[in-house]
């Protein structure tokens, strides 16, 4: 997965582009295609925000989550983007018709 990572109001740091590039690099095996995340960290007030748009085929998922620790942020988008692509991917195969039986 091609993932960028950008802050805002936050010194750069490559401590946090390689967990966040980790914990993105997780979801590889949850989806079909390869894909794109954009992450944004931020902070506002005493408050790390963490936002992600993830693309790729036809799976377009966005997530925010708000922390007082910025670890803590990351990992809670990254379990609802690995909550929203489960949840696309299962109401995909109920739209799948099922094979006729063998007879």
């Amino acid at each position: 997965m091609q993932t960028s990572v950008t802050f805002k109001n936050l010194e750069s740091s490559d401590h946090f582009k390689a967990y966040v590039n980790e914990k993105m690099g997780r979801l590889d095996k949850l989806l079909d295609k390869p894909a794109t995340a954009e992450v944004v960290l931020s902070t506002d007030n005493l408050k790390q925000v963490v936002e992600v748009r993830l693309s790729g085929g036809r799976l377009s998922i966005q997530a925010k989550a708000e922390e007082e620790d910025l670890h803590a942020s990351i990992d809670q988008v990254v379990d609802r983007v690995k909550r929203q692509i489960k949840k696309q991917k299962d109401k995909l195969r109920e739209r799948r018709p099922e094979p006729p039986a063998a007879a």
